[in-house]
């Protein structure tokens, strides 16, 4: 099984991760709570540096856009790429940033700056006129794909998965080593009785409202849905910005600029 160290991002130990870094839209929100029915400790989305330290698996912002630089910084961690079908991705898309984009201005939006940054950078929503033409999404999907392939080539630290696919949970628990059939007590036994494993017990727990037939993802965020993070309930969640020793600062690297990408 994977498991991060339980050790201090800032003192030079080795701490693995899984990072899901598909896009937005593609099912970020499905696979974090399967995996919080896991024992993982999960960040949907990230912006401080304590939220990493405490998180396991860190999915969503910054993660689709910062994917290399994460991957320096905790070598040996494992990455997970979320396809989906542009025929439903690029509407699903739209709606999202129908309500986003006000919020992601540079200067006057309210979200987080590393947050803006990620959807600036994969999505360009501060240099092209308009961020929600269907073929500047699928250009911006379509590029996105390909940089993580090329990151990832001949490297076996990356799984591709459309979780739309039947036994899409299986793989990725395979990918993980852990048992597909595990429950929360098993895969919480399991983590307790490795030295360095972080999770908590949940064996005393159980979330009945959710369920995985034939080891398929649960569907969250369906339709106009947004907010199913927030409103899904769980010990192991853990905050976007979570405070540490360093308060609420974030790590220092820097993106390199995004492809040019023809605007429309």
């Amino acid at each position: 099984m994977v498991n991060a160290k339980v050790s201090s991002v800032s003192n030079g130990d080795v701490v693995t991760k899984i990072f899901i870094i598909g896009l937005p839209r593609t099912g970020t929100t499905s696979v974090s709570v399967a995996l919080l029915e896991r024992g993982y400790k999960v960040a949907h989305q990230a912006f401080t540096k304590q939220a990493f330290e405490l998180a396991d698996v860190i999915s969503d912002a910054p993660c689709f856009s910062d994917y290399s630089q994460l991957d320096k910084l905790f070598p040996g961690s494992k990455f997970v790429y979320l396809d989906r079908s542009m025929e439903t991705w690029v509407p699903s898309m739209q709606m999202l940033l129908s309500r986003m984009l006000v919020h992601l201005d540079d200067k006057t939006g309210r979200f987080n700056t590393i947050l803006k940054r990620s959807f600036n950078h994969s999505f360009g929503v501060n240099r092209v006129e308009n961020p929600m033409d269907s073929e500047h999404l699928i250009q911006s999907y379509q590029a996105h794909k390909q940089q993580v392939f090329d990151y990832f080539e001949g490297r076996e630290e990356l799984l591709s998965i459309d979780i739309g696919e039947s036994g899409s949970l299986s793989r990725l628990l395979n990918f993980l080593e852990l048992d597909a059939g595990s429950s929360d007590s098993d895969t919480s036994a399991r983590s307790s009785s490795h030295k360095n494993s972080p999770h908590q017990s949940l064996s005393n727990q159980s979330f009945p409202h959710l369920n995985f037939p034939h080891l398929n993802f649960p569907h969250l965020n369906r339709g106009r849905n947004v907010a199913s993070w927030d409103e899904y309930k769980h010990p192991n969640k853990i905050s976007a910005n979570a405070a540490g020793p360093e308060n609420r600062k974030y790590f220092d690297y820097k993106l390199a600029k995004p492809s040019p990408k023809v605007t429309t």
